[in-house]
Order: C-alpha cells, then sequence, then structure tokens
C-alpha cells in the first residue's frame, strides 16, 4: 500500500479549526497546514544546502586561485622575460597575502566544519607565508584573545629593544624601515624561529623548527641553484606581502597593547557585553580599499570590513559586505579608505615606532588623519616570544 508524504505529520488543526467546521473544510485546511509545513522544511533544507554550496564555491575558489597563483607566480620568475618576471612578482605577492587571510579564516573555523580540517589548512597556507615556524593552535589562540580581550598583545618591547641598542645597529634598523626593508618584522620572526632555544616552555618544538628550517632553506637553495633572479624577486614578493599587511594591520585598532601574561586592566574586568561590544567597535576601524565598489575589496578577501568581522568573528569573509551594511546603514566614521591610509603608512613609517598609535577621531567624533600614526608589528602571524 502506498504511504503519504504527509504520514506521519501531526496535524495541528484541533488548536487552530473551530469546531463547528465541516469535516471536509476541516480536512482540507489539515492538509494545507501538512503542505505548508512539508514547504517551510524542504526550503529550510534547501537553505542550508545553498549555504554550504556557496560556502564551498568561494572558499574553494580563494584556495584554488592562492595555490594557483603561488606555484604560478615562481614558475614565472624562472623566466627571462621581465614582463613575467613583473607579473610572477604580483601574483606571488597576492598568493602570499591571500594564504594569510586564509590563514584567518581558518583561525576562526569559517572554512570547514571541523577544527581539525580547519588546522590542516591553516598549517598549509602557513607554510606557503613562511609563519610555520609557530603552531597553528597557538596562532589561534592567541588571536582569539584579541578578540575576546579587545587587546593587541605586545611581542615585546621594540622601543626598549632599540635603544637598548649601539647608535649603528640600531640606525641601522630604523634606516632599513625609512628604506621599506621591514627589518623589524624579519627580526621578529627570526626571534620567533629561535624561541625554542630560548624559553624552556617551547623545547619541545626545537625539533619541529629545525625540520621545518631545514627543509625550507633547502627548496630556496634549490630555486637560488637554478635562478638567483628568481629567489632575489621571490624576496621582492614577500617584502611586499610584509607591507601590505602591515598596512591593513596599522590603522584597524587603537586598542590598548599589553604583554602576555599581564591582567587586563581594571577597566576591561566586570564590564557589561554591551559596554564591551561599545569599546570594541569604537576602537576598530575599516580600511576598505573602496566603499563606491565593493568588489573591489575581494582583492584582501574583506579584510577591510574589519567592524563587521569584530561584530561577528564568525561570519565568513564573502558575506562581510553584506554584513556590514546590515550593521552600519548610515554610519561612515569607522571607515577609511586605504587610498589615505596609504599616505600615512608611508609618512609615519619610522615614527610610528617611538610615537604609537596616535589618534583618529576629534573630540567630536571626526575623522583626523594627520595624527594617526598607526600600530607597529601587531600581526596574528607571530605570537609573542
Amino acid at each position: 500500500m502506498a504511504v503519504s508524504p504527509l504520514s506521519g505529520l501531526r496535524s495541528t488543526s484541533p488548536e487552530f479549526i473551530p469546531g463547528w467546521v465541516s469535516n471536509e473544510a476541516r480536512e482540507l485546511t489539515e492538509l494545507m497546514f501538512n503542505y505548508a509545513y512539508l514547504f517551510m522544511v524542504s526550503r529550510t533544507m534547501y537553505l542550508k544546502r545553498d549555504l554550504h554550496s556557496l560556502k564551498l564555491f568561494w572558499n574553494g575558489l580563494a584556495i584554488f586561485y592562492t595555490l594557483s597563483s603561488y606555484s604560478t607566480g615562481i614558475g614565472l620568475l624562472l623566466l627571462p622575460a621581465s614582463w613575467l618576471n613583473i607579473v610572477g612578482v604580483l601574483l606571488l605577492t597576492h598568493s602570499l597575502t591571500l594564504a594569510t587571510y586564509l590563514a584567518h579564516e581558518f583561525m576562526h573555523a569559517n572554512v570547514f566544519s571541523h577544527l581539525r580540517w580547519n588546522a590542516f589548512g591553516g598549517n598549509v597556507m602557513l607554510w606557503l607565508n613562511g609563519s610555520c615556524y609557530v603552531r597553528f593552535s597557538e596562532l589561534m589562540k592567541m588571536h582569539i584573545a584579541h578578540h575576546t580581550d579587545r587587546i593587541d598583545y605586545c611581542r615585546f618591547n621594540l622601543v626598549a629593544f632599540l635603544d637598548s641598542l649601539p647608535s649603528l645597529l640600531r640606525f641601522t634598523f630604523l634606516a632599513s624601515e625609512w628604506l621599506y626593508i621591514p627589518s623589524l618584522a624579519f627580526f621578529l620572526r627570526i626571534r620567533l624561529m629561535l624561541a625554542p632555544f630560548r624559553q624552556l616552555e617551547r623545547r619541545h618544538d626545537r625539533i619541529r623548527v629545525v625540520s621545518i628550517f631545514l627543509i625550507r632553506s633547502a627548496l630556496f637553495a634549490v630555486l637560488g641553484a637554478i635562478s638567483l633572479k628568481a629567489l632575489l624577486l621571490y624576496l621582492v614578493a614577500y617584502i611586499s606581502m610584509i607591507h601590505i599587511l602591515r598596512l591593513m594591520d596599522a590603522f584597524q585598532h587603537t586598542y590598548e597593547s599589553l604583554p602576555v601574561g599581564v591582567p587586563l586592566p581594571q577597566k576591561f574586568q566586570n564590564i557589561s557585553r554591551e559596554e564591551a561590544n561599545i569599546y570594541e567597535q569604537a576602537n576598530t576601524f575599516s580600511n576598505i580599499i573602496s566603499h563606491q565598489y565593493p568588489w573591489l575589496n575581494l582583492i584582501l578577501l574583506n579584510f577591510g570590513y574589519h567592524n563587521a568581522h569584530h561584530a561577528d568573528m564568525t561570519c565568513p569573509w564573502y558575506s562581510l559586505p553584506k554584513l556590514d551594511r546590515q550593521l552600519y546603514p548610515d554610519s561612515q566614521s569607522h571607515y577609511l579608505i586605504l587610498r589615505s591610509l596609504l599616505r600615512n603608512y608611508h609618512r609615519f613609517r619610522v615614527s610610528r615606532i617611538y610615537s604609537g598609535q596616535g589618534e583618529v577621531l576629534t573630540q567630536h567624533g571626526n575623522l583626523q588623519f594627520d595624527k594617526f600614526y598607526g600600530a607597529t608589528e601587531v600581526s596574528f602571524l607571530v605570537v609573542p616570544s
């Protein structure tokens, strides 16, 4: 005997249909209710399937582009034509940058449903951008703490370190930064690599770090043996990536900076969720590429929509523009257009090391760029060491 697709559904008619309604009308109403219920269930299932398909499409496209442009970029560096070398540097720079922002998505578990697969994807991206010497889980823990504590955890006191150096060495650091050679970024990464040999609590990572160093050194040695020009151009692309990350990170927050292990300031303790959100949004800014042409922000995986990201850190990168429009339909004070920040990034590239972040808003809440210097070395790719 055929089973009706409506069998097993609990009728809601006794609660809604008066007793004086005829049996025929009652049966017709029950049928309508049940079909409406089935329609809602099916649409919910389709919506979940559509969202899953959307997630697979956008994340798959971003991962495929990152991996393919990385390998293609290296291939172009090996060719004799100069214009192809330039294209290769651009592709490689972009892929290294996207690997960083995909690692950020993996940290928030916005790509896969299971943490294990997010950790796997995050480690792949960290291997590409050279931040694989620290464990993905440690980077993720530190970055989530940045969200929950609303603090920029400092690596160590850069100003005190520079002041402790001999004059010539300090001048070398500052002069290289003035020449757009990110010596401090390289120093912090080398310091992190050596952390297992300086800190007892990290000694279990010694074999791991040495193994990674030997493998990566061998790969770069092979690249240099094939083409020294390609190796140097790879360095150019890597430095370019660091500058892009610095530009984005420097102007997204005016948080206080604290060393790891220091108790949170009293004003951050025992405050309500609403007060915490107000502070978070007041000290967060969205340095988007373009407000008029939002598709341009896809170049950096919408990382510039930072207020929306901090409002809901589980929102995937491809949904951030929509979330931003929903949360801030009339607000303009937190948008910082990138071309204005480029001037500040250039102007204060050395002085920000000593002057601090500066101020972005006047007493009346208006934007001011002349005193917004930006933060120094607050990348989520480096943990305090």
